[in-house]
């Protein structure tokens, strides 16, 4: 007899999705490296992408396999059928350092039974899925721009807030709330969002700028 679930790698994804779950009173078993993957009607892979084929041979015949990767195409779990996906768009620091808060989209994609197990353990989550098609690369593209760019750029600019003589951990304190407001207003406006001197077409400020860039960092 096959249980309802299992997860498969106790990352911060695996760790937390086995919070989450807990929590709703869902004894859910968590496999780690070595341990026998037991027959389940859905098995969920939260490992690193280089081991998810390998794992995937190790898992039970009959069941729906699903992946957490982003990056990664369902076929991969090959020839397990139904197959598919669920990954959240979402960074999971694990449930020992904190959960995300608000609204956490996921994107589910695979066979036909496969989505519908992958929207069904969104919602069990607390997710809110969205059915993802087309590129991978795409979608994993979009992902690490929405989620690293701007931790980038706010390092930056912190660093460079810092040289008028104000601490770079402040500095990023300072110039969060700009940061955050700018990107709420882009959800709805997009491009038109912006402000500043390129809008204003200011070349003078513009130039300044790139000089003062330049002297702090050639």
């Amino acid at each position: 007899m096959s249980i309802p679930l299992v997860i498969i790698g106790p990352g911060r994804l695996g760790r937390s999705a086995h919070f989450l779950l807990s929590k709703h009173g869902q004894n859910v078993p968590m496999i780690g490296r070595g341990e026998p993957i037991p027959a389940a009607q859905v098995s969920w892979i939260t490992v690193p992408d280089r081991e998810i084929s390998t794992v995937a041979t190790a898992i039970p015949a009959g069941g729906i396999v699903l992946h957490a990767s982003g990056a990664q195409d369902f076929q991969v779990l090959r020839p397990h059928r139904p197959a598919g996906s669920l990954h959240p768009l979402m960074s999971f620091p694990g449930p020992e350092s904190g959960m995300p808060k608000g609204v956490i989209p996921a994107a589910v994609a695979g066979d036909p039974d496969a989505i519908d197990a992958a929207q069904t353990l969104a919602e069990q989550l607390g997710f809110t899925p969205f059915h993802v098609q087309g590129s991978r690369a795409a979608y994993h593209a979009a992902a690490v721009m929405a989620g690293n760019f701007a931790t980038t750029l706010l390092v930056e600019a912190g660093r460079i807030l810092s040289t008028c003589g104000i601490d770079e951990t402040e500095s990023r304190r300072l110039l969060a709330p700009l940061a955050l407001t700018s990107l709420q207003n882009t959800v709805e406006a997009g491009s038109s969002a912006l402000t500043g001197p390129i809008v204003r077409g200011d070349e003078q400020v513009i130039t300044s700028h790139l000089e003062c860039l330049s002297s702090i960092d050639p």
